[in-house]
């Protein structure tokens, strides 16, 4: 019998989020409402869907491998050299990248935890080991868990060569400020990579929150991880790039991507999102609109949430959290349980968040949940 590597052969699956269609189904609804991948709650920007559209003739041919138009619209913007960028199948893809290219068998990656769940699968798959540090407790009625960043340097040794710092961070929500961020980066010695995942940038409004591009600059061994799947709106289509400060970090990335795997479609779409900026900007500031006001209802039902950086929030429900995601699909609402810890919850539109809020209600009243202070 064919066998797997055993380090493969021992890895949990990556479980998405359910399909609202197929729990509605099963439940025997008209619909169900899926607050649990942190997409949108918008349709494709009009351009990107024109840019779709007109660059549909041309999926016969291969895609631009070095996506030279995507990269220059990036270089642009970030005001970096286009040999400073990597592009990828969408953010997590770049993750599997930077491990193929600096991690070896009885290396390390080291990472806050809880925070984004590919990082222990893809030093797994690499042979690697993990450093994982634990989250400075959250209080009730205060912050959420946040990164011991002291904690994470001084776990870095001779053996790590990545250290991934999610900020804002998944699932938490919570981010680092500029001061403790900067300091940690100046504590890494200079042979460690340090990515700044960067997913849900655009979310932030705390103004102590820095730009990772900024605290980049003059840092060789720093680089940022971004996407296009969050805030652009193009999760179907998986865009994600990084920026390195040293072109060579960034090199090796590109040495590592599949060939051809993002599209056509994916990169004109992608440089479509970028030009509409100003219609993207108005959608994030819709969304973390909805967040504080998401926010305060939960808090007014007894809920300790804290303040979120990200599309979504997160309600640390510790044992009972499968309980309650399991209570609240019944009643056609899908959000992401992790056991044991909490429930994340896409920040939706009002009446999807509305939707999720009664549900909630009917959970928070019955004696089987028991969530009410959480």
């Amino acid at each position: 019998m064919v066998s797997a590597r055993p380090a493969v052969a021992a890895m949990p699956a990556y479980r998405p989020g359910r399909n609202a269609a197929d729990l509605a189904r099963e439940i025997g609804v008209p619909t169900a409402v899926k607050l649990a991948s942190n997409e949108l709650p918008f349709p494709p920007l009009p351009a990107v869907l024109a840019a779709i559209a007109a660059t549909a003739a041309e999926t016969t041919r291969y895609p631009d491998n070095g996506a030279a138009v995507l990269t220059r619209a990036l270089a642009d913007r970030y005001d970096v050299d286009p040999g400073q960028l990597a592009l990828g199948c969408g953010a997590v893809t770049v993750c599997q990248q930077l491990t193929q290219a600096f991690v070896d068998p009885g290396t390390a990656i080291a990472f806050g935890w809880r925070s984004f769940e590919m990082y222990p699968l893809l030093a797994q798959v690499a042979g690697g080991r993990t450093q994982q540090v634990p989250l400075v407790p959250g209080t009730p009625g205060g912050t959420a868990d946040t990164f011991d960043l002291t904690a994470l340097a001084a776990a870095v040794d001779e053996t790590t060569r990545l250290v991934f710092v999610c900020n804002p961070n998944n699932p938490t929500g919570t981010a680092v400020r500029r001061a403790e961020l900067e300091t940690f980066l100046d504590a890494v010695p200079a042979d460690t990579l340090v990515v700044l995942d960067e997913a849900y940038r655009e979310f932030v409004t705390d103004a102590g929150v820095p730009d990772g591009v900024e605290l980049m600059r003059g840092r060789p061994n720093v680089a940022v991880l971004r996407t296009f799947s969050k805030a652009w709106g193009l999760a179907g289509l998986r865009v994600g790039y990084l920026i390195a400060e040293d072109p060579a970090v960034a090199d090796a990335v590109r040495r590592t991507l599949v060939p051809f795997s993002v599209s056509t479609l994916a990169q004109a779409a992608a440089v479509a999102a970028l030009a509409s900026e100003d219609e993207v900007r108005e959608r994030v500031a819709t969304v973390t609109t909805e967040r504080t006001r998401l926010t305060a209802e939960l808090r007014a039902r007894g809920v300790a949430v804290a303040d979120s950086q990200a599309n979504f929030v997160w309600l640390p429900l510790g044992e009972r959290t499968v309980e309650v995601a399991a209570a609240l699909e019944a009643r056609a609402v899908i959000t992401r349980p992790f056991p044991g810890e909490g429930l994340r919850v896409t920040v939706g539109s009002k009446g999807e968040d509305d939707v999720f809020l009664a549900a909630l209600d009917e959970v928070l009243t019955s004696a089987s949940a028991g969530v009410a202070g959480a």
